[in-house]
């Protein structure tokens, strides 16, 4: 027989199953809708066929991921419903809004704009498309503004009174968008994703670099992710820095269980580099540690004291092997990213960005990690935040709806073999199109009439390439 306790389970997994898949799609395609943006720029600055062809080539793989994303994303809404019940009643009034704000702004600008950018190219003026994607590139960083700022309220829930009910009511909007964790998170999240979208740019423009040096198309859009990771992964690194000190103020036994602190140390606390948890007799086993580098870290002091899990209640611990483990997949792979960069500035600098083979084949590796990364980021978030779902005020065991586990393990498994068929089809499909190699050349700005530079009513005279002022190599 099931238990409660099962139900519960399984409702968590559940809802870890499908925020996981979904969040893969919106980590891609709010970089790609950006990327998109400054392609098609570049082609209207330029005249440069190939950042058209590149746009093309793009610009279809982004409307499948944007579609899976949309699609992906309904199913949370009817879990909230079905699962999750008791936190739609107590939490509504203030989560509710706040994901009303992201599909009247946000989705709303996205669809309005969507099928100009997908289908208006050659049927409306050159302006207004490029006006097109940029709203849609505005509405996913809009979208990602909304979601997590609700996600953040939970994480530090302020600016809000509690009635007869029981309810989270709003009592100071500003203090609830603008939570305490909500711009660190925010910038962390939106970085994630540039880095996300040069990667796989960077992998795929690897492969075809590998398969055909000269491809032109396989070369810019190297060029532009190399040197998109080598800005953006230093930024990101000092973000995540600031987001730890943010969580260490607000959230603390979450970076307790990051940093594997079951107990204090009142002299300066270790740095554990690996280890292996024992959630049970609270503490890390065969743990290698680097002696006071955690306060050095998180206090800028070898000798800072440091609160370990025995200052906080057992019940309240989260479950430490699992966030333990996911922020250092996360940090891991953002010092891969870091190093790949460099190595690509190393390259660049020595003329050899497309022709250094080992970095190509480095960033082919590299290509999936921004997404390994995000999953454990967010793992490392949510699995951190436990008990709770609004931190400290209502746990998850309060938060489910009374349901039967042989209900839920339904649901589940339902969830597992449609998403694993659709998103499967779909992510092999967009393998697909990657597969093929971009434009091989361009055949100038002199080109015939039924060039589509010349369609679009473009006259491409540059006698300057502004390409290169922006270090984006051909």
């Amino acid at each position: 027989m099931f238990d409660q306790f099962d139900a519960l389970l399984l409702a968590r997994f559940q809802f870890a199953f499908t925020v996981s898949f979904h969040f893969i799609f919106p980590s891609f395609s709010i970089g790609l809708a950006s990327y998109l943006a400054v392609l098609e720029g570049l082609w209207l600055w330029t005249g440069r066929e190939v950042y058209l062809n590149l746009f093309k080539y793009w610009l279809k793989i982004f409307a499948l991921a944007f579609a899976m994303g949309v699609v992906s994303g309904i199913v949370m809404s009817y879990q909230f419903g079905t699962n999750w019940a008791v936190f739609s009643d107590k939490a509504g009034p203030v989560i509710g809004p706040l994901m009303a704000y992201e599909v009247m702004t946000a989705f709303f600008l996205e669809a309005g704009f969507l099928g100009i950018m997908l289908f208006g190219m050659g049927r409306v003026g050159r302006k207004l498309h490029f006006a097109a994607t940029l709203a849609v590139a505005i509405g996913t960083f809009i979208s990602a503004f909304w979601i997590l700022s609700a996600n953040s309220w939970m994480q530090t829930p302020v600016g809000y009174g509690i009635n007869e009910a029981g309810q989270f009511v709003p009592e100071d909007w500003w203090a609830i968008i603008f939570n305490p964790s909500f711009p660190y998170r925010l910038v962390h999240t939106v970085l994630a994703a540039y880095l996300t979208t040069a990667l796989v740019v960077g992998g795929v423009g690897a492969w075809h670099l590998l398969r055909e040096r000269t491809n032109k198309g396989a070369r810019v859009m190297f060029s532009m992710a190399m040197g998109m990771i080598s800005l953006v992964a230093p930024l990101q690194i000092l973000a995540g820095d600031m987001h730890g000190l943010n969580t260490l103020e607000h959230q603390p036994a979450k970076v307790m269980a990051m940093e594997g602190h079951f107990e204090s140390h009142p002299d300066g606390a270790p740095l554990i580099l690996f280890g292996i948890p024992d959630q049970e007799a609270g503490t890390v086993r065969n743990a290698i540690a680097i002696p006071k580098a955690s306060s050095l870290i998180l206090k800028h002091d070898l000798d800072a004291p440091m609160d370990g899990l025995d200052t906080v209640d057992r019940a309240n611990w989260p479950y430490v092997p699992v966030v333990f483990w996911s922020f250092r997949i996360m940090v891991g792979l953002g010092f891969a990213m870091l190093a790949l960069g460099a190595f690509s500035l190393l390259a660049r600098w020595r003329g050899k960005l497309y022709e250094w083979r080992p970095l190509h084949r480095l960033a082919l590796v590299m290509g999936p990690s921004g997404f390994v990364a995000v999953i454990a980021g967010w793992v490392t978030t949510e699995v951190g935040r436990q008990p709770f779902t609004v931190y400290g005020l209502l746990k998850t065991a309060a938060s489910a709806s009374p349901l039967e586990a042989p209900a839920v393990a339904a649901s589940l498994l339902t969830f597992i073999i449609v998403y694993f068929i659709v998103f499967g089809a779909g992510t092999g499909y967009i393998l697909k199109l990657m597969a093929k190699p971009p434009h091989r050349g361009e055949t100038g700005p002199q080109a015939g009439p039924d060039h589509p530079i010349r369609t679009a009513g473009i006259t491409p005279a540059p006698s300057v390439d502004p390409a290169r002022t922006l270090g984006v190599e051909a």
